[in-house]
């Protein structure tokens, strides 16, 4: 896909003139065939490559970086960015009214113009240092001939579970093409929003997309794919090699695309017992950073596990550059246990921001204090939950906004006291 850097001069040129992203110019100047109300018809143009400069300019670093880049790469940075995992969502009653419109959920994810309406919601509301694109860590399946649908009782239904050679032979390489709404929605954000905030994309990680592919959905026990693991390990392992090699082209697309820094939702990968965790999903996330770090060596990666205390020390071995803790770590032991050396995400308690405002203000107070001033990214432990009081998301905003790293006298963090 195309792709340029784009300035904020650029962006701040056409918001100006009250131009929203449906009516500008870049709109059309991507392809883009308007159908009146119903948004985004059809496109006139297809996936282009890069060519090796505008790859080199994609994946490399500036001053103007947005914060949460510099924060990712451990550069010094005044106080700490802040984002939100399901940043855009049900807690948002703009976002329930456009649902009401477009009640599938693979309708919100795979349209453009609904993508980048949903996934701009938070920015107009709370403008957090990150914009994740609104998607889902399956949506690229049928790219690699895996069909699900999404089942308003069931969530995710995979059609044909793989759970032998001839189920294998259904995969193939990731077609692109059938993922260009994901590049284009990035292209549109990184234009909309230009430099002022990160662009985030993400994936799920090889083991965690395998659980569904195996299971044939959502599970609590993951029997099926664990006993895979003892009675067919041969046809795990190549599911899984498949997983890597697509997820790790598709982190490449959604960078040239437009993303500043990419998250790797390894989000069932906590349901593995550390020793089968190192067999069955680390060496998979390892082949993706290797690729990720040759191809786009500048674009920080993020690995998140939902319970992942067990996993820290493993985790750092990916080779990352920042990990993700899970409200259920506490922040200086996990600061602790990680070193300085690598970045850190998190890790305030969901449910905290149902809680009356000045709790909010402390929570997130320790968790930046333990955190320390550099390679800190706040963040949630988890997603935001269904019914968080929008008042409390923008109150979270605030209080990170407010930090201050430049006066050290008044924010010495425990870890810059280990340091020390």
């Amino acid at each position: 896909m195309g792709f340029s850097p784009l300035t904020t001069s650029g962006c701040s040129s056409y918001c100006n003139l009250g131009l929203s992203w449906k009516s500008s110019s870049w709109f059309v100047q991507l392809g883009f065939l308007s159908n009146g109300s119903k948004g985004v018809s059809s496109l006139s143009a297809k996936p282009t490559k890069l060519n090796a400069n505008q790859v080199f300019r994609a994946c490399s670093s500036s001053s103007s970086d947005p914060l949460l880049v510099k924060a990712a790469r451990r550069e010094r940075v005044s106080r700490p960015p802040a984002w939100m995992m399901r940043q855009a969502g049900r807690y948002m009653a703009v976002y329930r009214k456009l649902a009401e419109k477009h009640p599938s959920f693979r309708e919100r994810s795979e349209t453009t113009d609904l993508i980048v309406e949903i996934s701009l919601q938070p920015w107009e509301a709370f403008h957090p240092d990150g914009v994740i694109i609104f998607s889902d860590i399956l949506t690229p399946l049928p790219a690699i001939g895996v069909q699900f649908d999404i089942e308003d009782m069931r969530g995710p239904v995979i059609q044909s579970p793989i759970r032998s050679e001839e189920g294998l032979k259904s995969l193939h390489p990731i077609d692109l093409e059938k993922l260009q709404f994901v590049g284009d929605s990035l292209r549109i954000l990184r234009k909309e929003v230009g430099e002022k905030a990160a662009i985030l994309g993400f994936v799920g990680a090889p083991w965690t997309i395998a659980t569904y592919i195996v299971e044939g959905g959502t599970t609590r026990t993951y029997t099926k794919i664990k006993d895979m693991c003892h009675t067919a390990p041969h046809v795990l392992r190549a599911l899984l090699s498949h997983l890597s090699k697509a997820i790790a082209e598709y982190i490449v697309y959604q960078v040239e695309s437009g993303a500043h820094c990419i998250q790797i939702f390894d989000s069932w990968g906590g349901q593995l017992p550390p020793h089968m965790w190192d067999c069955w999903s680390k060496p998979y996330i390892d082949e993706i950073v290797t690729i990720i770090k040759r191809k786009c060596p500048q674009t920080p990666l993020v690995l998140y596990i939902n319970g992942n205390g067990g996993l820290l020390e493993r985790m750092k071995t990916t080779g990352v550059d920042v990990i993700g803790l899970d409200w259920t770590v506490d922040m200086a032991d996990g600061r602790k246990r990680l070193g300085t050396d690598i970045g850190i995400q998190g890790n305030v308690d969901p449910a905290t921001l149902f809680c009356p405002l000045p709790a909010v203000t402390d929570e997130i107070k320790r968790v930046v204090n333990s955190a320390g001033t550099r390679g800190h990214i706040l963040n949630l432990g988890h997603g935001v939950l269904v019914g968080t009081p929008e008042e409390a998301v923008a109150h979270f905003f605030d209080v990170a906004k407010s930090f201050n790293f430049d006066k050290v006298e008044d924010h010495i963090s425990e870890a810059d006291k280990v340091v020390a």
